[in-house]
């Protein structure tokens, strides 16, 4: 029988984490103040995370170790399985070897668990109490959900009102593990009025509920703000992924010409694709690939600009690309990928070409997961599918110029709770959409007379 999983004993779990600003070509551009315009320092941070975090966030330090007390809670369910997708590969009946790493075996079914579980420790260890947040398709709530109640800390979330209505199974997720789920605007917040008062069937946005979960922080001296995405520690911790991909490849002795993952804030793929950078970095031989939804297609149609991480201006700016901080996505936007900006880290990296950005419609995506899901059986979050998107068209590139390559991409999560999207895809509902040029024009109205990066 030829292989199907390559396993990791518990031991080898990896004992750091990889920070890619030690390794970094050219240098990225600051966040900056908004109110100043200076590059912003740890103390203009420290109302909103604790400065254990924050270390982390302007760290250029290679290797960061990972506490004894989050290995602990790692162990439940990492290492992950690295899977050979072979039933995909007869099915596309192209050249190549599709490699992926199962990260739906957390408890919560997704990626996110490898950061929520160390931002919930870090605050606890800083004497925090309580942890707000917010989260677009639910995978981020759920996983801060059950990482501060294995730390003892009160957790509640902000979610995008859509989604909270299309993925109710998210909402009662983290209920059971003691959180408390807010739709999102909500009447809890001066942020979330506002925005009621002007739009009272709004549908969200991450923006906003970036923006009532700080508001929400800020106003309590034993809360602090939790981001799942986005920020430099956050994509850090991430890296447990990529790191035990890269010794479990060499287990069988293969190397990857392809690496992909979707892109909504960058968590995911960076979680895989930085250990990756680091060797493109020093020379290697490969592609990575960033897929996201043409929908919300930040890096493929946005700038790379300064701009706010929430509607309410309330955050430093980054330097990312962007499709300005009031944008609200289409509510017939079926999963998640639903951020205005990008990861700074990936962002200068998809500007210094080390890796590519490509936009899938969400047709082609769900096409993807279900024949993904008829052949390796497993059922992909909507998230999920625009990397499977990515190698069905990288497959058929291989076919065309009869090259043999080796794809590996992030399986980030399963579908389990997203089955109504399934649903509309099955019966013809599901819409193929793309952001109207207009309607990027006037969300890039936002970053006018911001400075520039």
């Amino acid at each position: 029988m030829k292989p199907v999983k390559v396993f990791l004993d518990e031991s080898e779990i990896p004992k750091q984490w990889y920070n890619v600003l030690a390794d970094m070509p050219t240098p990225m551009s600051p966040p900056l103040h908004p109110g100043t315009g200076q590059p912003v320092g740890p103390d203009d941070l420290a109302p909103v995370f604790p400065m254990n975090l924050i270390e982390q966030e302007v760290s250029t330090e290679r290797w960061i170790d990972i506490p004894e007390e989050v290995l602990e809670k790692y162990l439940l369910w990492r290492p992950t399985p690295l899977y050979r997708a072979r039933n995909f590969e007869k099915l596309l009946d192209a050249p190549v070897q599709i490699y992926y790493k199962n990260e739906g075996v957390s408890p919560p079914g997704s990626h996110k668990p490898n950061t929520a579980i160390a931002q919930a420790y870090y605050n606890k260890a800083f004497g925090i109490k309580r942890l707000s947040t917010e989260t677009g398709a639910g995978q981020w709530g759920s996983a801060l959900s059950m990482a501060c109640q294995m730390f003892g800390l009160e957790c509640r979330v902000f979610m995008v009102r859509v989604s909270y209505d299309q993925k109710p199974f998210r909402g009662i997720m983290m209920n059971v593990w003691g959180a408390n789920c807010i739709p999102s605007p909500s009447d809890k917040t001066e942020a979330g009025r506002k925005i009621l008062a002007e739009h009272p069937d709004s549908p969200g946005s991450l923006g906003i509920a970036i923006s009532e979960a700080i508001e929400d922080a800020v106003g309590d001296e034993d809360a602090r703000y939790s981001l799942g995405s986005v920020l430099n520690h956050v994509l850090l911790h991430q890296t447990v992924n990529g790191l035990e991909t890269q010794k479990q490849l060499e287990k069988i002795g293969v190397y990857p010409d392809v690496v992909i993952g979707c892109t909504g804030g960058g968590s995911n793929f960076a979680g895989l694709c930085l250990p990756f950078v680091r060797d493109k970095i020093h020379g290697k031989e490969i592609s990575v690939v960033a897929a996201e939804p043409t929908s919300c297609p930040t890096m493929t149609r946005g700038p790379f600009a300064y701009d706010f991480g929430d509607t309410a201006q309330t955050t430093p700016l980054l330097a990312m690309y962007t499709l300005g901080h009031d944008f609200v996505p289409a509510p017939i936007h079926a999963g998640g990928l639903r951020y205005h900006g990008m990861a700074p880290i990936i962002s200068h990296l998809v500007k210094e070409q080390i890796m590519e950005a490509r936009a899938y419609n969400q047709i082609q995506t769900f096409e993807a997961g279900v024949q993904w899901a008829r052949t390796e059986g497993f059922i992909s979050a909507p998230e999920t599918n625009h990397a499977i998107a990515a190698v069905v068209q990288e497959a058929e590139r291989a076919k065309e110029e009869g090259k043999e390559k080796v794809i590996l991409f992030n399986w980030s999560g399963h579908g389990l709770v997203d089955l109504a999207a399934y649903d509309a895809y099955l019966t013809g509902k599901l819409q193929q959409y793309e952001m109207p040029e207009e309607e990027i024009a006037r969300a890039l109205q936002a970053i006018d007379g911001l400075p520039k990066p």
